[in-house]
């Protein structure tokens, strides 16, 4: 009996790692002095506890609660939406991040096919899941093990066609390539298509985005 309740009570406690693991809570948008086990770009989820040296640094940017945090010392746990810091230093600000464009209902999906089939040009924005905001002019775009041509096309105008090698010095991490880096920028208030091999992401720039390297949670662009 006890070794069935003791299997149970391991395979729950695999489920909720493994979902635990699935869900970080926010990204380490950069990192000063000898911070050990986390590194730029790392993900970390709720409860990971990291350790800073009195002059170490970290900044933090939460993915859904878009709070950015300047750490200095001490010891941080990761929250939901924002740290515990002891007997450490946090400077918290708000940034613009995440939202999505809402799925379009009947009646302007007719009229944006009509306006697609009388132009015969750009194609319709995806209406069958909701479309990442970006709020930067130049999207960090999450590539992971994927190699090759980057592909990113404006769809609701026939204008632009960004074709560009993951490599060199866009690339960050191994694992992101940063337009900022390269001197791309996209346009504010337009539709994009992104594609990577077989990956492709559809999303929009919000109209009031920033140029250059800003807030990381505010452009990261993942393949869902």
């Amino acid at each position: 009996m006890n070794r069935l309740v003791t299997s149970a009570g391991a395979g729950l406690w695999l489920v909720a790692h493994l979902a635990f693991a699935a869900a970080p809570a926010a990204v380490v948008e950069d990192v000063h002095g000898k911070v050990a086990g986390v590194e730029f770009m790392d993900y970390v989820a709720p409860g990971r506890v990291i350790v800073l040296g009195p002059k170490d640094g970290l900044v933090l940017g939460y993915l859904r609660s878009c709070w950015r945090e300047a750490i200095t010392g001490g010891t941080v746990t990761v929250g939901e939406s924002q740290s515990v810091v002891w007997a450490g230093r946090v400077e918290r600000s708000l940034v613009a991040c995440g939202g999505s464009r809402p799925q379009l209902g009947a009646r302007d999906a007719t009229q944006s096919a009509a306006t697609v089939f009388r132009s015969m040009q750009p194609r319709l924005p995806s209406a069958k899941q909701e479309v990442p905001v970006l709020h930067g002019r130049s999207p960090l775009v999450e590539i992971g093990a994927q190699r090759g041509r980057l592909v990113i096309e404006r769809i609701d105008q026939l204008s632009e066609r960004v074709d560009l090698d993951v490599g060199g010095k866009g690339l960050v991490h191994g694992l992101f390539f940063d337009l900022a880096r390269v001197g791309v920028e996209l346009t504010p208030g337009a539709t994009y298509s992104a594609s990577l091999g077989t990956l492709t992401v559809e999303f929009d720039v919000a109209r009031d985005a920033k140029p250059g390297p800003t807030p990381v949670i505010g452009r990261l662009l993942r393949f869902e």
